[in-house]
């Protein structure tokens, strides 16, 4: 990782860093793209931090945002300190990985908030990423920021009746409930046994292994997670009808990474 620090910005230089593929793939839902004199810019928020960041074709502009910030909040959340080009050397032992490494080589995981992550997978379930980013927004307008379980604990699906949000409400305030009141812990979930883990996360009403899959992996950071949906399934038939090949082990996320959005443009 390279940067400078350049009047009131850090500009990173970072190879296998894609803003469009790494923002803009479906892991989280308060960023949004927005027109800039820059090849690409999109803002958003991590724990209620704001963030501006762009691309001008040879750096990283990290808009308005000091070296600590930089090194404490921002390298972790785009795990900018992981070599993803030994990681897709490593998959491109497999052919197909190799066409997907190559497709979307710009793809980073985003390493965000536990609790965050969970309720925004909750609200992803059969839904689409502009209804599920304005379900989020109302959220965090209602609050003033995104809520911790705490001050969600004493919502009922009802109260979240702004939201609009459907059936989701009632998971939504489980979910609270459980986390609040310590029955689901969730800053011991990312040490347990992956399949402990699993167990955990579907305790919550509504969270079955899907979003259950997609909370480990993006976040609490569990790179063996392997979420699957209708694209996934589909490679998996496709593809590797015996099972995922050995080079994935241990980063099976990571590869369900490429593959996905490799099979999704690809059919397109």
């Amino acid at each position: 990782m390279e940067y400078i620090r350049k009047q009131n910005n850090i500009c990173l230089y970072q190879p296998d860093f894609d803003l469009d593929e790494t923002i803009d793939c479906g892991q989280a839902f308060r960023w949004e793209k927005v027109p800039t004199e820059y090849k690409c810019t999109y803002t958003g928020f991590f724990l209620d931090r704001p963030l501006t960041i762009s691309y001008d074709g040879e750096c990283f502009i990290f808009h308005d945002t000091g070296e600590e910030d930089f090194l404490s909040v921002w390298t972790d959340y785009f795990d900018l300190d992981t070599d993803y080009g030994e990681i897709k050397k490593r998959l491109s032992a497999d052919e197909t990985l190799k066409k997907a490494c190559e497709f979307a080589g710009g793809i980073r995981l985003l390493r965000q908030d536990s609790w965050e992550c969970l309720c925004s997978f909750i609200i992803s379930q059969n839904n689409n990423i502009p209804r599920i980013k304005g379900i989020i927004s109302r959220l965090c307008e209602h609050y003033g920021h995104f809520p911790t379980a705490v001050e969600m604990a004493g919502e009922t699906p009802e109260s979240l009746g702004f939201l609009r949000a459907g059936f989701r409400a009632k998971y939504l305030v489980d979910a609270a409930q459980k986390t609040a009141e310590g029955v689901l812990e969730l800053k011991k979930i990312p040490y347990m046994p992956i399949d402990e883990a699993r167990k955990s996360l579907m305790t919550i009403k509504g969270v079955g292994p899907k979003v259950a899959e997609c909370v480990l992996l993006f976040g609490m950071y569990r790179t063996e997670a392997f979420p699957v949906d209708v694209w996934i399934k589909r490679v998996m038939e496709n593809y590797y009808p015996q099972g995922l090949p050995k080079v994935t082990k241990g980063i099976e996320g990571i590869a369900q990474q490429y593959l996905f959005h490799y099979i999704r443009n690809l059919e397109k």
